[in-house]
Protein backbone atom coordinates (compact mmCIF):
# COMPACT_ATOMS: atom_id res chain seq x y z
CA UNK A 1 0.00 0.00 0.00
CA UNK A 2 1.22 3.50 -0.75
CA UNK A 3 -0.29 6.94 -0.67
CA UNK A 4 0.35 9.33 -3.54
CA UNK A 5 -0.82 12.88 -2.79
CA UNK A 6 -1.27 15.21 -5.73
CA UNK A 7 1.08 17.74 -4.11
CA UNK A 8 3.67 15.87 -1.98
CA UNK A 9 5.29 19.04 -0.68
CA UNK A 10 1.97 20.48 0.44
CA UNK A 11 1.06 17.14 2.04
CA UNK A 12 4.29 17.11 4.07
CA UNK A 13 3.69 20.68 5.19
CA UNK A 14 0.17 19.77 6.35
CA UNK A 15 1.56 16.79 8.25
CA UNK A 16 4.11 18.96 10.02
CA UNK A 17 1.40 21.46 10.91
CA UNK A 18 -0.70 18.59 12.31
CA UNK A 19 2.21 17.59 14.55
CA UNK A 20 2.49 21.13 15.86
CA UNK A 21 -1.26 21.26 16.52
CA UNK A 22 -1.01 18.04 18.54
CA UNK A 23 1.70 19.55 20.72
CA UNK A 24 4.76 17.71 19.43
CA UNK A 25 5.89 14.37 17.95
CA UNK A 26 5.35 12.53 21.24
CA UNK A 27 1.58 12.89 20.70
CA UNK A 28 1.56 11.41 17.20
CA UNK A 29 -0.37 8.13 16.83
CA UNK A 30 0.00 5.51 14.15
CA UNK A 31 -3.18 6.66 12.38
CA UNK A 32 -2.67 10.41 12.83
CA UNK A 33 -2.15 11.06 9.14
CA UNK A 34 -4.79 8.75 7.72
CA UNK A 35 -7.46 10.63 5.81
CA UNK A 36 -10.24 8.09 6.59
CA UNK A 37 -10.90 5.43 9.19
CA UNK A 38 -9.98 1.85 8.34
CA UNK A 39 -12.48 -1.00 8.95
CA UNK A 40 -11.76 -3.42 11.80
CA UNK A 41 -9.33 -6.21 11.07
CA UNK A 42 -12.07 -8.74 11.88
CA UNK A 43 -15.68 -7.87 11.07
CA UNK A 44 -16.98 -9.92 14.06
CA UNK A 45 -14.66 -9.63 17.05
CA UNK A 46 -16.26 -12.72 18.63
CA UNK A 47 -15.24 -15.12 15.85
CA UNK A 48 -12.06 -15.92 14.13
CA UNK A 49 -12.06 -15.39 10.45
CA UNK A 50 -12.18 -18.56 8.42
CA UNK A 51 -11.34 -16.83 5.12
CA UNK A 52 -7.95 -17.73 3.79
CA UNK A 53 -5.79 -14.89 2.69
CA UNK A 54 -4.48 -14.88 -0.84
CA UNK A 55 -1.03 -16.35 -1.18
CA UNK A 56 1.56 -13.58 -1.27
CA UNK A 57 3.11 -14.75 -4.53
CA UNK A 58 -0.28 -14.53 -6.25
CA UNK A 59 -0.96 -10.95 -5.20
CA UNK A 60 -0.39 -8.32 -7.89
CA UNK A 61 0.47 -4.75 -7.05
CA UNK A 62 0.36 -1.67 -9.20
CA UNK A 63 3.87 -0.55 -10.19
CA UNK A 64 4.99 2.57 -8.34
CA UNK A 65 5.18 5.67 -10.52
CA UNK A 66 8.63 7.18 -11.25
CA UNK A 67 9.84 9.77 -8.77
CA UNK A 68 9.57 13.21 -10.31
CA UNK A 69 12.11 15.98 -9.85
CA UNK A 70 11.51 17.55 -6.43
CA UNK A 71 13.51 20.09 -4.50
CA UNK A 72 14.27 20.11 -0.81
CA UNK A 73 16.54 21.84 1.66
CA UNK A 74 18.72 19.13 3.21
CA UNK A 75 20.56 21.44 5.63
CA UNK A 76 21.20 25.07 6.39
CA UNK A 77 23.73 25.26 3.60
CA UNK A 78 22.55 23.02 0.81
CA UNK A 79 19.65 22.44 -1.52
CA UNK A 80 19.41 19.38 -3.71
CA UNK A 81 17.47 18.42 -6.79
CA UNK A 82 16.37 14.81 -6.44
CA UNK A 83 16.79 14.11 -10.13
CA UNK A 84 20.47 15.00 -9.69
CA UNK A 85 21.01 15.33 -13.40
CA UNK A 86 21.91 18.25 -15.64
CA UNK A 87 20.69 17.95 -19.19
CA UNK A 88 23.56 17.64 -21.64
CA UNK A 89 23.21 19.36 -24.98
CA UNK A 90 25.26 21.59 -27.25
CA UNK A 91 24.84 25.28 -26.57
CA UNK A 92 27.08 26.48 -29.41
CA UNK A 93 26.95 25.70 -33.12
CA UNK A 94 29.77 23.13 -33.66
CA UNK A 95 30.25 24.34 -37.25
CA UNK A 96 31.25 27.85 -36.11
CA UNK A 97 34.15 29.12 -33.96
CA UNK A 98 33.18 29.10 -30.32
CA UNK A 99 32.66 32.58 -28.85
CA UNK A 100 35.25 33.74 -26.37
CA UNK A 101 34.22 33.23 -22.75
CA UNK A 102 35.60 35.36 -19.93
CA UNK A 103 34.78 34.63 -16.29
CA UNK A 104 34.95 37.48 -13.78
CA UNK A 105 35.37 36.33 -10.18
CA UNK A 106 35.82 38.25 -6.96
CA UNK A 107 34.24 38.79 -3.59
CA UNK A 108 30.77 40.29 -3.18
CA UNK A 109 31.22 44.03 -3.61
CA UNK A 110 34.50 43.76 -5.56
CA UNK A 111 33.01 45.55 -8.58
CA UNK A 112 32.50 42.47 -10.78
CA UNK A 113 29.25 43.76 -12.21
CA UNK A 114 30.61 47.18 -13.10
CA UNK A 115 33.79 45.86 -14.73
CA UNK A 116 31.95 43.06 -16.56
CA UNK A 117 29.44 45.48 -18.07
CA UNK A 118 32.14 47.92 -19.19
CA UNK A 119 34.33 45.16 -20.62
CA UNK A 120 31.47 43.59 -22.57
CA UNK A 121 30.50 46.95 -24.01
CA UNK A 122 34.10 47.75 -24.96
CA UNK A 123 34.80 44.47 -26.77
CA UNK A 124 31.32 43.95 -28.21
CA UNK A 125 30.60 40.90 -26.03
CA UNK A 126 27.43 39.86 -24.20
CA UNK A 127 27.48 40.39 -20.44
CA UNK A 128 25.82 37.69 -18.33
CA UNK A 129 25.36 38.32 -14.61
CA UNK A 130 24.58 35.06 -12.84
CA UNK A 131 23.40 36.95 -9.76
CA UNK A 132 21.04 39.17 -11.75
CA UNK A 133 19.56 36.22 -13.62
CA UNK A 134 18.79 34.42 -10.36
CA UNK A 135 17.35 37.55 -8.77
CA UNK A 136 15.02 38.12 -11.74
CA UNK A 137 13.84 34.52 -11.60
CA UNK A 138 13.11 34.92 -7.90
CA UNK A 139 11.06 38.06 -8.51
CA UNK A 140 8.91 36.31 -11.13
CA UNK A 141 8.62 32.81 -9.67
CA UNK A 142 9.38 32.75 -5.93
CA UNK A 143 5.71 33.11 -4.95
CA UNK A 144 4.34 30.59 -7.45
CA UNK A 145 7.12 28.01 -7.93
CA UNK A 146 8.27 25.84 -5.03
CA UNK A 147 11.73 25.42 -6.49
CA UNK A 148 12.38 29.16 -6.66
CA UNK A 149 10.80 29.67 -3.25
CA UNK A 150 13.41 27.36 -1.75
CA UNK A 151 16.21 29.03 -3.72
CA UNK A 152 15.03 32.39 -2.38
CA UNK A 153 15.40 31.06 1.17
CA UNK A 154 18.95 29.93 0.42
CA UNK A 155 20.07 33.17 -1.21
CA UNK A 156 18.56 35.30 1.55
CA UNK A 157 20.91 33.49 3.96
CA UNK A 158 23.93 34.40 1.83
CA UNK A 159 24.41 30.88 0.50
CA UNK A 160 24.85 29.65 -3.08
CA UNK A 161 22.06 28.56 -5.41
CA UNK A 162 22.22 24.90 -6.57
CA UNK A 163 24.83 24.35 -9.33
CA UNK A 164 22.26 22.59 -11.54
CA UNK A 165 20.11 25.71 -11.59
CA UNK A 166 23.04 28.03 -12.27
CA UNK A 167 24.43 25.97 -15.17
CA UNK A 168 21.02 25.62 -16.82
CA UNK A 169 20.43 29.37 -16.62
CA UNK A 170 23.86 30.00 -18.17
CA UNK A 171 23.20 27.56 -20.99
CA UNK A 172 19.94 29.28 -21.79
CA UNK A 173 21.70 32.64 -22.03
CA UNK A 174 24.29 31.20 -24.44
CA UNK A 175 21.55 29.68 -26.59
CA UNK A 176 19.69 32.99 -26.70
CA UNK A 177 22.74 34.77 -28.18
CA UNK A 178 23.99 32.43 -30.92
CA UNK A 179 25.54 35.28 -32.94
CA UNK A 180 27.65 36.64 -30.07
CA UNK A 181 31.42 36.81 -30.55
CA UNK A 182 32.07 36.55 -26.84
CA UNK A 183 30.57 36.44 -23.36
CA UNK A 184 31.62 38.06 -20.10
CA UNK A 185 30.18 35.98 -17.26
CA UNK A 186 29.96 37.97 -14.04
CA UNK A 187 30.15 36.08 -10.75
CA UNK A 188 30.91 32.60 -12.05
CA UNK A 189 32.09 30.10 -10.93
CA UNK A 190 31.38 30.52 -7.22
CA UNK A 191 32.75 27.16 -6.17
CA UNK A 192 34.99 24.52 -7.68
CA UNK A 193 32.01 22.26 -8.45
CA UNK A 194 30.56 24.88 -10.77
CA UNK A 195 33.92 25.13 -12.53
CA UNK A 196 34.06 21.37 -13.09
CA UNK A 197 30.44 21.19 -14.27
CA UNK A 198 30.87 24.06 -16.71
CA UNK A 199 33.94 22.42 -18.23
CA UNK A 200 32.17 19.08 -18.60
CA UNK A 201 28.96 20.54 -20.01
CA UNK A 202 30.18 23.51 -22.05
CA UNK A 203 33.98 23.85 -22.19
CA UNK A 204 36.96 25.76 -20.84
CA UNK A 205 36.83 29.56 -20.51
CA UNK A 206 39.37 31.62 -22.45
CA UNK A 207 40.25 33.86 -19.52
CA UNK A 208 39.40 34.21 -15.82
CA UNK A 209 39.66 37.71 -14.37
CA UNK A 210 40.09 37.80 -10.60
CA UNK A 211 39.27 41.09 -8.86
CA UNK A 212 41.18 40.98 -5.57
CA UNK A 213 39.80 43.24 -2.84
CA UNK A 214 40.33 43.42 0.94
CA UNK A 215 37.59 42.05 3.19
CA UNK A 216 37.21 45.42 4.88
CA UNK A 217 36.63 47.16 1.56
CA UNK A 218 34.16 44.48 0.46
CA UNK A 219 32.15 44.87 3.66
CA UNK A 220 32.07 48.67 3.35
CA UNK A 221 30.82 48.48 -0.23
CA UNK A 222 28.14 45.92 0.59
CA UNK A 223 26.83 47.92 3.55
CA UNK A 224 26.70 51.06 1.43
CA UNK A 225 24.93 49.21 -1.38
CA UNK A 226 22.44 47.73 1.08
CA UNK A 227 21.46 51.21 2.23
CA UNK A 228 21.07 52.40 -1.37
CA UNK A 229 19.47 49.42 -3.16
CA UNK A 230 17.98 47.20 -0.46
CA UNK A 231 18.99 43.93 -2.16
CA UNK A 232 17.73 40.86 -0.22
CA UNK A 233 21.22 39.32 -0.08
CA UNK A 234 22.82 42.51 1.30
CA UNK A 235 21.40 42.15 4.82
CA UNK A 236 23.87 41.98 7.73
CA UNK A 237 23.61 38.21 8.25
CA UNK A 238 23.82 37.46 4.53
CA UNK A 239 26.88 39.71 4.11
CA UNK A 240 28.78 37.76 6.78
CA UNK A 241 27.77 34.44 5.26
CA UNK A 242 28.58 35.53 1.69
CA UNK A 243 32.05 36.74 2.65
CA UNK A 244 32.73 33.53 4.56
CA UNK A 245 31.52 31.39 1.65
CA UNK A 246 33.69 33.36 -0.76
CA UNK A 247 36.81 32.91 1.40
CA UNK A 248 36.21 29.18 1.63
CA UNK A 249 35.67 28.65 -2.09
CA UNK A 250 38.22 31.07 -3.57
CA UNK A 251 41.52 29.15 -3.07
CA UNK A 252 40.42 26.07 -5.02
CA UNK A 253 38.98 28.13 -7.87
CA UNK A 254 42.10 30.27 -8.21
CA UNK A 255 44.45 27.28 -8.07
CA UNK A 256 42.40 25.37 -10.64
CA UNK A 257 42.59 28.16 -13.21
CA UNK A 258 46.17 29.08 -12.33
CA UNK A 259 47.23 25.54 -13.17
CA UNK A 260 45.55 25.99 -16.55
CA UNK A 261 47.30 29.34 -17.11
CA UNK A 262 43.98 31.14 -17.49
CA UNK A 263 43.78 33.53 -14.54
CA UNK A 264 44.65 37.24 -14.49
CA UNK A 265 44.63 39.02 -11.11
CA UNK A 266 43.80 42.71 -10.63
CA UNK A 267 43.87 44.90 -7.53
CA UNK A 268 40.23 45.96 -7.08
CA UNK A 269 40.92 48.37 -4.20
CA UNK A 270 41.67 51.08 -6.76
CA UNK A 271 39.65 53.60 -8.72
CA UNK A 272 37.14 52.06 -11.14
CA UNK A 273 38.55 53.44 -14.40
CA UNK A 274 42.11 52.48 -13.47
CA UNK A 275 41.04 48.87 -12.96
CA UNK A 276 39.14 48.91 -16.24
CA UNK A 277 42.18 50.12 -18.22
CA UNK A 278 44.31 47.32 -16.80
CA UNK A 279 41.66 44.72 -17.61
CA UNK A 280 41.33 45.97 -21.19
CA UNK A 281 45.10 45.76 -21.66
CA UNK A 282 45.14 42.18 -20.40
CA UNK A 283 42.19 41.08 -22.55
CA UNK A 284 43.66 42.81 -25.60
CA UNK A 285 47.05 41.19 -25.12
CA UNK A 286 45.90 37.70 -24.14
CA UNK A 287 42.84 37.17 -26.33
CA UNK A 288 43.81 39.34 -29.30
CA UNK A 289 47.58 38.89 -29.65
CA UNK A 290 47.34 39.35 -33.40
CA UNK A 291 45.75 42.77 -33.00
CA UNK A 292 42.12 41.94 -33.75
CA UNK A 293 40.76 43.55 -30.59
CA UNK A 294 40.00 47.18 -29.79
CA UNK A 295 43.67 48.09 -29.81
CA UNK A 296 43.44 51.86 -29.73
CA UNK A 297 42.02 51.92 -26.21
CA UNK A 298 44.79 50.05 -24.45
CA UNK A 299 47.37 52.51 -23.12
CA UNK A 300 49.88 49.79 -22.32
CA UNK A 301 49.35 47.46 -25.23
CA UNK A 302 52.15 45.14 -24.31
CA UNK A 303 51.77 43.19 -27.51
CA UNK A 304 52.65 46.13 -29.75
CA UNK A 305 54.49 48.78 -27.78
CA UNK A 306 58.03 47.51 -27.90
CA UNK A 307 58.76 47.81 -31.60
CA UNK A 308 57.20 51.28 -31.55
CA UNK A 309 59.50 52.34 -28.72
CA UNK A 310 62.45 51.06 -30.72
CA UNK A 311 61.55 53.52 -33.47
CA UNK A 312 61.58 50.83 -36.11
CA UNK A 313 58.70 49.64 -38.30
CA UNK A 314 56.75 46.72 -36.88
CA UNK A 315 57.36 44.59 -39.93
CA UNK A 316 61.14 44.97 -39.48
CA UNK A 317 60.94 43.93 -35.84
CA UNK A 318 58.79 40.96 -36.81
CA UNK A 319 61.04 39.84 -39.63
CA UNK A 320 64.12 39.91 -37.44
CA UNK A 321 62.45 37.68 -34.85
CA UNK A 322 61.12 34.89 -37.07
CA UNK A 323 63.11 31.85 -36.04
CA UNK A 324 62.83 28.16 -36.87
CA UNK A 325 61.87 26.20 -33.74
CA UNK A 326 64.72 24.13 -32.36
CA UNK A 327 65.07 21.24 -30.00
CA UNK A 328 63.40 21.81 -26.64
CA UNK A 329 65.67 19.34 -24.84
CA UNK A 330 66.34 20.94 -21.42
CA UNK A 331 69.95 19.72 -21.26
CA UNK A 332 70.80 21.10 -24.70
CA UNK A 333 69.04 24.36 -23.91
CA UNK A 334 70.80 24.78 -20.57
CA UNK A 335 74.17 24.04 -22.18
CA UNK A 336 73.68 26.66 -24.90
CA UNK A 337 72.48 29.36 -22.51
CA UNK A 338 74.71 28.71 -19.51
CA UNK A 339 77.29 31.34 -20.52
CA UNK A 340 74.84 33.77 -22.09
CA UNK A 341 74.11 37.21 -20.71
CA UNK A 342 70.40 37.62 -20.11
CA UNK A 343 69.26 41.14 -19.35
CA UNK A 344 65.77 42.14 -18.32
CA UNK A 345 64.97 45.74 -19.28
CA UNK A 346 62.27 47.40 -17.20
CA UNK A 347 61.06 50.98 -17.44
CA UNK A 348 57.86 52.98 -17.35
CA UNK A 349 56.05 54.56 -20.30
CA UNK A 350 58.05 57.58 -21.35
CA UNK A 351 61.23 56.43 -19.59
CA UNK A 352 63.08 56.05 -22.90
CA UNK A 353 63.48 52.31 -22.50
CA UNK A 354 62.91 51.65 -26.20
CA UNK A 355 65.58 54.11 -27.29
CA UNK A 356 68.12 52.59 -24.90
CA UNK A 357 67.35 49.07 -26.15
CA UNK A 358 68.05 50.21 -29.69
CA UNK A 359 71.43 51.64 -28.69
CA UNK A 360 72.35 48.51 -26.76
CA UNK A 361 71.68 46.39 -29.84
CA UNK A 362 73.82 48.71 -31.99
CA UNK A 363 76.79 48.78 -29.60
CA UNK A 364 76.82 45.32 -28.05
CA UNK A 365 75.13 43.18 -30.68
CA UNK A 366 72.68 41.72 -28.20
CA UNK A 367 69.56 39.96 -29.43
CA UNK A 368 66.47 42.01 -28.64
CA UNK A 369 63.32 39.99 -27.88
CA UNK A 370 59.78 40.84 -26.86
CA UNK A 371 57.04 38.28 -26.26
CA UNK A 372 54.43 40.25 -28.21
CA UNK A 373 56.57 40.47 -31.34
CA UNK A 374 57.55 36.80 -31.08
CA UNK A 375 53.94 35.71 -30.99
CA UNK A 376 52.97 37.72 -34.04
CA UNK A 377 56.09 36.58 -35.87
CA UNK A 378 55.36 32.93 -35.15
CA UNK A 379 51.81 33.18 -36.48
CA UNK A 380 52.94 34.86 -39.69
CA UNK A 381 55.96 32.59 -40.22
CA UNK A 382 54.07 29.59 -41.60
CA UNK A 383 55.86 27.10 -39.32
CA UNK A 384 53.99 24.16 -37.82
CA UNK A 385 53.83 25.87 -34.47
CA UNK A 386 52.70 29.07 -36.13
CA UNK A 387 49.87 27.18 -37.83
CA UNK A 388 48.93 25.61 -34.51
CA UNK A 389 48.84 29.00 -32.82
CA UNK A 390 46.81 30.45 -35.66
CA UNK A 391 44.30 27.60 -35.35
CA UNK A 392 44.06 28.16 -31.59
CA UNK A 393 43.25 31.82 -32.10
CA UNK A 394 40.78 31.09 -34.89
CA UNK A 395 38.90 28.83 -32.48
CA UNK A 396 38.82 31.70 -30.04
CA UNK A 397 40.97 29.86 -27.52
CA UNK A 398 43.69 31.33 -25.31
CA UNK A 399 47.35 30.85 -26.29
CA UNK A 400 48.86 29.02 -23.29
CA UNK A 401 51.39 31.03 -21.30
CA UNK A 402 53.78 28.06 -21.41
CA UNK A 403 53.74 28.30 -25.20
CA UNK A 404 54.80 31.95 -25.04
CA UNK A 405 57.75 31.02 -22.83
CA UNK A 406 58.60 28.15 -25.18
CA UNK A 407 58.79 30.61 -28.07
CA UNK A 408 61.02 32.92 -26.06
CA UNK A 409 63.28 30.03 -25.14
CA UNK A 410 63.47 28.73 -28.73
CA UNK A 411 64.33 32.20 -30.02
CA UNK A 412 67.15 32.41 -27.49
CA UNK A 413 68.51 28.95 -28.25
CA UNK A 414 68.41 29.67 -32.00
CA UNK A 415 70.75 32.63 -31.44
CA UNK A 416 72.85 31.01 -28.72
CA UNK A 417 75.81 30.27 -31.02
CA UNK A 418 76.13 33.83 -32.32
CA UNK A 419 74.45 36.15 -29.82
CA UNK A 420 76.52 38.08 -27.30
CA UNK A 421 73.55 38.43 -24.98
CA UNK A 422 69.80 38.84 -24.80
CA UNK A 423 67.68 41.88 -24.09
CA UNK A 424 64.30 40.78 -22.81
CA UNK A 425 62.34 43.98 -23.28
CA UNK A 426 59.61 44.88 -20.78
CA UNK A 427 59.87 41.56 -19.00
CA UNK A 428 58.97 40.42 -16.41
CA UNK A 429 55.84 42.44 -15.70
CA UNK A 430 55.10 40.55 -12.51
CA UNK A 431 57.00 38.29 -10.12
CA UNK A 432 55.42 35.05 -11.38
CA UNK A 433 56.61 35.75 -14.94
CA UNK A 434 60.16 36.08 -13.67
CA UNK A 435 59.93 32.89 -11.65
CA UNK A 436 58.56 30.92 -14.62
CA UNK A 437 61.27 32.31 -16.90
CA UNK A 438 63.96 31.02 -14.54
CA UNK A 439 62.34 27.60 -14.27
CA UNK A 440 62.03 27.09 -18.02
CA UNK A 441 65.00 29.03 -19.36
CA UNK A 442 67.67 30.51 -17.07
CA UNK A 443 68.16 33.16 -14.37
CA UNK A 444 68.88 36.72 -15.59
CA UNK A 445 72.37 38.19 -15.35
CA UNK A 446 71.13 41.72 -14.86
CA UNK A 447 67.98 43.80 -14.57
CA UNK A 448 68.29 47.27 -16.06
CA UNK A 449 65.82 49.56 -14.36
CA UNK A 450 65.38 52.63 -16.59
CA UNK A 451 64.10 54.99 -13.91
CA UNK A 452 62.64 58.37 -14.77
CA UNK A 453 60.57 60.46 -12.38
CA UNK A 454 56.82 60.47 -12.86
CA UNK A 455 56.82 64.19 -13.74
CA UNK A 456 59.44 63.59 -16.43
CA UNK A 457 57.52 60.68 -17.94
CA UNK A 458 54.30 62.70 -17.95
CA UNK A 459 55.99 65.59 -19.76
CA UNK A 460 57.56 63.28 -22.36
CA UNK A 461 54.31 61.47 -23.07
CA UNK A 462 52.36 64.72 -23.33
CA UNK A 463 54.97 65.99 -25.77
CA UNK A 464 54.61 62.81 -27.80
CA UNK A 465 50.84 63.20 -27.71
CA UNK A 466 51.09 66.57 -29.46
CA UNK A 467 52.39 64.87 -32.59
CA UNK A 468 51.15 61.27 -32.28
CA UNK A 469 47.49 62.04 -31.67
CA UNK A 470 47.26 58.94 -29.47
CA UNK A 471 44.16 59.02 -27.29
CA UNK A 472 46.04 57.57 -24.33
CA UNK A 473 48.59 60.41 -24.25
CA UNK A 474 46.41 62.75 -22.20
CA UNK A 475 47.46 63.69 -18.68
CA UNK A 476 44.73 61.87 -16.75
CA UNK A 477 45.30 58.60 -18.61
CA UNK A 478 49.08 58.92 -18.35
CA UNK A 479 48.95 59.28 -14.57
CA UNK A 480 46.79 56.18 -14.28
CA UNK A 481 49.22 54.25 -16.47
CA UNK A 482 52.10 55.30 -14.25
CA UNK A 483 50.22 54.28 -11.12
CA UNK A 484 49.59 50.86 -12.61
CA UNK A 485 53.22 50.58 -13.71
CA UNK A 486 54.64 51.38 -10.27
CA UNK A 487 52.35 48.94 -8.48
CA UNK A 488 53.28 46.12 -10.85
CA UNK A 489 57.00 46.90 -11.01
CA UNK A 490 57.87 47.43 -7.35
CA UNK A 491 57.58 43.72 -6.37
CA UNK A 492 59.65 42.73 -9.42
CA UNK A 493 62.41 45.21 -8.56
CA UNK A 494 62.37 44.09 -4.92
CA UNK A 495 62.77 40.43 -5.95
CA UNK A 496 65.89 41.03 -8.01
CA UNK A 497 67.34 43.69 -5.70
CA UNK A 498 67.52 41.00 -3.04
CA UNK A 499 69.79 39.09 -5.43
CA UNK A 500 71.96 42.12 -6.12
CA UNK A 501 71.45 42.18 -9.90
CA UNK A 502 69.43 45.40 -10.30
CA UNK A 503 71.15 48.41 -11.87
CA UNK A 504 69.06 51.54 -11.56
CA UNK A 505 69.65 53.96 -14.42
CA UNK A 506 68.82 57.63 -13.89
CA UNK A 507 66.80 58.42 -17.02
CA UNK A 508 66.29 62.13 -16.27
CA UNK A 509 69.15 63.32 -18.48
CA UNK A 510 69.78 63.31 -22.21
CA UNK A 511 69.78 60.14 -24.28
CA UNK A 512 73.59 60.15 -24.36
CA UNK A 513 73.90 60.65 -20.60
CA UNK A 514 71.50 57.81 -19.92
CA UNK A 515 73.25 55.48 -22.34
CA UNK A 516 76.58 56.20 -20.66
CA UNK A 517 75.17 54.78 -17.43
CA UNK A 518 73.72 51.81 -19.30
CA UNK A 519 77.09 51.09 -20.91
CA UNK A 520 78.85 51.17 -17.55
CA UNK A 521 76.38 48.65 -16.16
CA UNK A 522 76.78 46.32 -19.15
CA UNK A 523 80.55 46.67 -19.26
CA UNK A 524 80.69 45.54 -15.64
CA UNK A 525 79.14 42.19 -16.58
CA UNK A 526 81.69 39.41 -16.69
Amino acid sequence: MYYRPEDPINYLELCLQRVRDLGGPENVQWDTFLSRNLPPINGNPGKKSTQKSEAPHMRRYERLPPIQSQFSIDSDSDMTESSGLIQEYDVFDPTRPRPKIIFVIGGPGSGKGTQSTKMASHFGFICISVGEILRKQLIHHATSDRKWELIAQIISKGELAPPETTIEELKQQFINHQDATGFVVDGFPRDIGQAFTFEEQIGTPDLVIFLACSSQRLRQRLERRSAQQGRPDDNAHAIDRRLETFKQNLPLIVKYYQDKGLIARFDADREENCIFEDICCAVQGLLFPDGLGVEEFCPQNFQASFSEELGQPKEVALKEQIEVPVSSDPTEMAEKLKNSKIIFVVGGPGSGKGTQCERIVQKYGYTHLSTGDLLRAEVSSGTERGKTLSAIMERGELVPLDTVLDMLRDAMVAKADTSKGYLIDGYPREVKQGEEFEKKIAPPSLLLYIDAGSDTMVKRLLKRGETSGRADDNEATIKKRLETYYKATEPVIALYESRGIVRKINAEGSVDDVFKQVSEALDALK
